[in-house]
């Protein structure tokens, strides 16, 4: 599957999410609904990555954790809030940077049309790929 087709899928799954809760619920709520999701379209992912900091040659643990990484190729970052600051745009893009992953989803469910609160970031330090899935995970 191609990195657009992976977006495509996540956005879709996003906005069926969507469809179904409506704004207004916590970030916890869709980020479950969001994996089932996911699950049902057959993609691979990850849940509350922990995210390593590189700090002057050596990694240090830290309490960032990245949302979701799809198919190891796309970090999804969920967000309930009203407002959408620049600041997790940089934060998303810190984490393409840190994990090295090509592309990244900003989504924030607490609007009343989804395709409002999606951005997608690009990593321009690590060239797409192709990420194909051969099944489903068998751990999450």
């Amino acid at each position: 599957m191609e990195l657009n087709e992976i977006t495509e899928t996540i956005i879709g799954a996003a906005i069926e999410v969507h469809r179904h809760l409506g704004p207004g619920l916590l970030e916890a709520a869709y980020e479950e609904c969001l994996c089932y999701e996911l699950d049902h379209a057959g993609l691979m992912f990850q849940r509350q990555v922990h995210l390593p900091i590189r700090y002057k040659g050596i990694l240090l643990q830290s309490a960032h954790r990245m949302d979701l990484i799809v198919e190891d190729a796309v970090v999804v970052e969920l967000k309930a809030t009203e407002e959408m600051p620049r600041l997790f745009s940089a934060q998303l893009l810190t984490y393409l940077k840190s994990a090295q992953k090509p592309v990244g989803l900003l989504i924030n469910f607490n609007v009343p049309v989804l395709k409002e609160g999606i951005r997608r970031i690009a990593n321009s330090g690590v060239s797409p790929r192709l990420c194909v899935s051969a099944s489903k995970p068998e751990a999450r």
